[in-house]
């Protein structure tokens, strides 16, 4: 690339690097829209309270039934890592959506 065509490219790409820099805010995805606040609350207190928690139960005992139909672990297994997405992804998402850069 000869030279003149560098200084050329970094002229067009300096004030668009500049306008980035400046126009870069805070992320703001789980901080707004205090109308949803119920509803979100309702639904994490069900997949983390005894709702969350029978629907785990009853993953496995399917999965563990099906198993045994089969002859095999797998169904079994699928209802456990079922168990815990019930109990961590909640925990995640509120933390993916609730930080700032």
């Amino acid at each position: 690339m000869n030279p003149s065509r560098r200084i050329a490219t970094l002229a067009v790409l300096a004030p668009v690097a500049l306008f980035l820099a400046l126009g870069a805010t805070s992320a703001f995805a789980g901080t707004t829209g205090a109308e949803f606040q119920t509803m979100y609350t309702t639904l994490l207190n069900w997949a983390t309270g005894y709702l969350g928690k029978a629907i785990a139960v009853a993953a496995f005992i399917l999965g563990a039934g099906i198993g045994v139909a089969r002859s095999s672990p797998v169904p079994a297994l699928a209802g456990v890592v079922f168990a815990l997405f019930m109990v961590y992804v909640p925990t995640i998402i509120d933390s993916i959506m609730t930080a700032t850069i």
